[in-house]
């Protein structure tokens, strides 16, 4: 349970931060070739951080405990990279996405 919790925060952080309309002002413009700006509109790329970040606040929540260790740090911003990535694949604003010869058919 402790995982599954991390895991909904973390995808709940990424997407609103990659997508969010309150975060739209904040977000630099999609220029691809700027490393900086590709963090803030990719959920591979910001689900780590995010991860991180959780894995470091985690001692202020009962929702999921994690040991402080760089290892630990690491793993959680992978798991946080990886859900983030296939559920933002799965999931839009519309709900489970449908291949667009789906839509038309």
């Amino acid at each position: 349970m402790n995982l599954l919790h991390f895991v909904l925060a973390c995808y709940g952080m990424t997407f609103i931060i990659v997508y969010g309309k309150i975060f739209e002002n904040l977000r630099p413009e999609k220029d691809y070739t700027k490393k900086w700006n590709t963090l803030f509109h990719c959920p591979l790329c910001m689900g780590f951080w995010v991860g991180v970040f959780m894995w470091a606040i985690n001692g202020f929540t009962e929702l999921f405990t994690f040991e402080y260790s760089f290892v630990n740090a690491f793993i959680c911003g992978c798991v946080s990279a990886g859900t983030s990535y296939l559920l933002a694949m799965f999931i839009d604003d519309f709900g489970i996405r449908r291949n667009k010869n789906e839509i038309n058919s």
